[in-house]
């Protein structure tokens, strides 16, 4: 059973990544619709909450600095 900070920062992170998807979709852009569709899922497969921070901010920062 995910804690409650799992289930916010999920809820962080997987709103993040759908603005990511729509954006890497409608610009097709291939990084930020990757790192969109993996932050919106890969929260449940990590129940740590430092991991998903973790995890979290490496994918949301990716788009940032890879400019393709």
């Amino acid at each position: 059973m995910p804690d409650t900070a799992s289930l916010l920062w999920g809820v962080l992170f997987g709103s993040i990544g759908l603005g990511y998807f729509i954006y890497g979709r409608k610009q097709q852009k291939p990084v930020p619709l990757v790192c969109g569709l993996l932050l919106m899922g890969y929260t449940f497969f990590v129940s740590d909450p430092w991991l998903t921070v973790a995890i979290g901010g490496a994918l949301s920062a990716l788009p940032v600095f890879i400019r393709l």
